[in-house]
């Protein structure tokens, strides 16, 4: 480790350690620390080191677009995102027809450049916020807003705030509302310039000029049919839209918008997918049950967490007859807890890979005050190198979610 960077946590301790001893003291408050507080102290100090050593990495890294790459079988332009289905294969009996589905079944060979850049971007933002705010070094901003710039302000290498072209299907379809998921890893990016900006961590122009795109985004996924057709689905799908909107909607104070999310999360989404039993039928249906049902939990807790504040707390509510976050928690941790009392299918993929750090652990913990979530949180795998896991955990960063 370098001395830059051991100085830097020595730095940190330094305040952790004051600021809480400021907490706990009567005279100035009347109260101790709270239980959450501790919680919290108790994440962020799990992984402060790893992400200042991570950040410190991404500060050799050059921003990586759309506009880097490019498939022939788009029918957009170089600076519009193109993706293809994930479980659509060639066609054995017609090799040069359209492709046929396999669920589950992820093809090598479809193109998927633009999602792991938009990853990439993802991961890059979000550590290297998550290390401004950890040590208050300018640098992990100042390098942070150069990839945003990039991929939302620069002409020539920023993307069109549309997803026309995501997940296409070869000989069907040239785009697919489907496709809108790829965007849920904008939601780290979304949060990381919210906290860069109100925390005035970069210019108030460069600030503006963000949220515009993100507004325009926004705008594009609630209005076309292919956002409107992603809203509507009864899935995770439909899932992750929310929490996508939601994570914009708060960015650029769009209160149309938090208002429908919040309709969608209280009327929609948690009475229609979820069970009685606090299970997500839909997903348990689908070849890979126990990863969906993790993926679902993450995404309503994530849109929580996005939609809570002092006045409504959506960890809270219940539905009419009982459905309820707490629910869904309770009928997941115990397989989160020990994999093998899992009574359904397994997955028929990646099943060995799971569970991993999900963020529903973090916000139930907190949420619910329940140390023991922390505790099987803090044993689990930070960071995955498997592709896979980490497309399917776009809520990947703790700082930028409990350090605001």
């Amino acid at each position: 480790m370098s001395v830059k960077l051991e100085q830097k946590i020595s730095m940190h301790k330094k305040r952790i350690s004051i600021l809480f001893a400021l907490l706990s003291c009567p005279i100035l408050l009347g109260s101790t620390i709270s239980a959450n507080d501790k919680l919290e102290e108790r994440v962020i100090s799990s992984i402060e080191k790893s992400e200042l050593a991570r950040a410190d990495a991404f500060l050799l890294t050059v921003p990586i677009t759309v506009a880097d790459s490019y498939c022939d079988r788009s029918a957009g332009g170089i600076n519009d995102f193109y993706s293809e289905g994930d479980y659509w294969w060639p066609n054995p009996k017609e090799p040069d027809g359209p492709y046929i589905q396999k669920d589950g079944q992820t093809n090598p060979d479809n193109f998927t450049d633009h999602r792991l850049a938009m990853i990439r971007l993802s991961e890059i933002v979000s550590t290297l916020t998550s290390a401004w705010l950890i040590s208050e070094d300018q640098v992990y901003a100042d390098k942070a807003l150069e990839h945003l710039n990039a991929w939302f302000i620069d002409d020539a290498k920023m993307m069109n705030p549309h997803m026309l072209y995501a997940q296409a299907i070869f000989g069907k379809v040239t785009g697919r509302g489907i496709g809108m998921i790829d965007a849920y890893h904008f939601v780290e990016v979304a949060q990381s310039i919210r906290v860069l900006s109100n925390k005035g961590a970069i210019p108030e122009e460069e600030a503006v000029q963000l949220k515009k795109w993100f507004s325009e985004f926004l705008k594009w996924m609630t209005t076309h049919e292919y956002g409107i057709s992603e809203m509507n689905w009864k899935n995770n799908h439909g899932t992750c839209w929310a929490a996508t909107a939601a994570s914009m909607a708060v960015l650029t104070e769009n209160e149309e918008i938090i208002k429908l999310c919040k309709y969608r999360f209280k009327e929609i989404l948690l009475p229609n997918q979820m069970a009685h039993d606090g299970s997500f039928p839909l997903e348990l249906a689908r070849t890979k049950p126990y990863g969906y049902s993790l993926f679902n939990l993450d995404a309503f807790c994530n849109l929580a967490q996005i939609l809570s504040n002092e006045k409504e707390n959506l960890f809270n509510f219940k539905t009419e007859d009982g459905k309820s976050l707490k629910r869904g928690i309770e009928f997941l941790y115990p397989y989160i807890a020990d994999k093998s009392k899992w009574p359904y299918a397994q997955d028929i993929y990646i099943w060995d890979e799971w569970p991993v750090r999900h963020p529903s652990l973090l916000f139930t913990a907190l949420a619910y005050h329940q140390e023991e979530y922390i505790d099987t949180y803090l044993k689990l795998p930070t960071y995955s190198k498997h592709q896979e896991v980490v497309r399917n955990l776009p809520v990947r960063h703790p700082a930028l979610w409990i350090s605001e």
